[in-house]
């Protein structure tokens, strides 16, 4: 008689104390995960690309988990204070329009990249914004509905102000952007908002993984944005760095233009709402743009270094502001 062995094999158990420090550890690390991220997308790129079609799908549903953070009362109290998107308007297409022109001219002086430049100076506001507001510990609310307008009225300010900036004339597709705000913004947007308010002690429960499950969606978008663009990157040589010169010194001018924001308001959560809405561009749109227009690539090329750089700084802006929250809060 022959007598099988019975092999056992351990079973690992997950708990959510295990599931808490996975997600701490991803939100506390996003620095050094977003450098990583795109290390690997420059180093790889067919990692990146194999991602680029999944970008839609990937920030509306990143949208949908940070609106999962916030309810409609607080979205009501935003629309209470029409001024604060005013202000917003007039900051994102007014001096960060001007920054970019002026950032073009110095670090290229004319010709496609100081256009393309200028172009990313006066892009509305990015996607991912409302994520770095919620790791920031600002303002979610108030961000989310800053990025909407400013992104919806895009097409009917930006072929205008290029126009009178650089002489160049822009053809925008605005069906296909006020499209992509609807599916990308607006519709994640209210469906997160309704089931945290229908289901308030459900989500809430969760409230400890937003933050790490939208960290994780924002580094596979840096792979997507990154490696698509990694050939474009690595073919500038040496140039490249004076590219992401300019993408870093306009980013910084985007903190400086937001912290005029204390000028009307004095609450640090909408404070933090104004500095990342002004610092962080909708990159993808530069080249929506550039395309329809049949203007030369190139042109979208500052974009693509900005979206890096950006993808990179502002973990860095969040952790500090974050962590400066907690100071306060301890001496409070």
């Amino acid at each position: 008689m022959r007598i099988m062995a019975k092999v056992v094999i351990p079973r690992m158990r997950i708990t959510t104390a295990d599931m808490r420090k996975i997600l701490g550890f991803i939100e506390n690390n996003l620095l050094l995960l977003a450098v990583l991220s795109a290390a690997l997308g420059l180093l790889v790129p067919s990692v990146g690309i194999a991602l680029e079609a999944g970008i839609t799908p990937l920030l509306a549903l990143l949208m949908l988990v940070i609106s999962l953070t916030f309810d409609v009362s607080a979205v009501r109290i935003v629309f209470r204070k029409p001024g604060r998107q005013l202000w917003a308007i007039g900051l994102v297409y007014g001096p960060m329009s001007l920054a970019g022109w002026l950032t073009g001219r110095a670090f290229f002086g004319s010709g496609p990249l100081a256009a393309g430049q200028t172009l990313v100076g006066m892009l509305p506001t990015d996607v991912s914004t409302p994520l770095l507001v919620l790791l920031a510990r600002g303002n979610v609310a108030l961000a989310a509905v800053l990025n909407a307008v400013n992104t919806a009225l895009s097409p009917f300010i930006i072929p205008f102000l290029f126009l009178w900036m650089t002489g160049i004339e822009l053809n925008v597709p605005v069906l296909a952007v006020v499209t992509e705000l609807v599916l990308i913004v607006v519709a994640p947007t209210v469906i997160g908002v309704w089931l945290r308010t229908r289901f308030l002690e459900g989500v809430s429960r969760f409230d400890f993984a937003w933050p790490a499950l939208g960290s994780v969606l924002y580094l596979v978008l840096l792979l997507a944005v990154v490696g698509p663009n990694a050939e474009t990157i690595r073919g500038y040589g040496w140039y490249a760095l004076v590219i992401a010169l300019a993408a870093l010194a306009l980013n910084l001018i985007g903190y400086a233009v937001g912290m005029t924001a204390r000028i009307f308001t004095q609450d640090r959560g909408e404070l933090i709402a104004y500095l990342f809405t002004c610092s962080k561009k909708e990159f993808s749109i530069a080249a929506a743009f550039v395309a329809a227009s049949g203007l030369p690539s190139e042109i979208a090329v500052p974009a693509a270094f900005f979206a890096m750089i950006q993808m990179i700084t502002s973990p860095i802006a969040a952790k500090i502001l974050a962590a400066k929250e907690q100071v306060l809060a301890a001496s409070a």
